[in-house]
């Protein structure tokens, strides 16, 4: 799919991309780029970016990767290190595939601010359906 497409294709998941605002910036096969700047509804009570919100982008980011209008995939597992607290309030994911099977995949998520400072990693596993 082209970017135009995939952006259309994503905009039915309301929460990642109407609610946080997340925007696909970049796409290829087993690859995606994407970023939000966070506002005031995603700051916890310390005045940093939730790790929720992080986590959405991480989650969305490996959901652009994977699916498209042809195949369906799925996560059945997942974690995330946080490292460090984002200097600003801009936020990027960036997948790199690790393996992609028949069945199963694996890819990485980083995330760094709008700096190029290291937020946080994620791990992915996925089930093509």
């Amino acid at each position: 799919m082209t970017l135009e497409e995939t952006r259309e294709f994503f905009s039915a998941d309301r929460f990642a991309t109407f609610k946080t605002g997340i925007t696909i910036d970049e796409t290829g096969r087993d690859y995606a780029k994407c970023s939000f700047t966070a506002t005031e509804d995603d700051v916890a009570a310390h005045g940093a970016v939730m790790g929720g919100a992080i986590f959405t982008l991480a989650d969305f980011t490996f959901a652009v990767s994977t699916n498209t209008k042809e195949q369906l995939t799925v996560t059945t597992s997942s974690t995330i290190n946080f490292i460090s607290m984002p200097k600003d309030k801009k936020l990027i994911g960036e997948s790199r595939c690790l393996k992609n099977g028949k069945k199963a995949c694996f890819f990485e998520i980083t995330i760094v601010d709008g700096a190029g400072n290291l937020v946080a990693t994620a791990l992915f596993n996925g089930i093509h359906l």
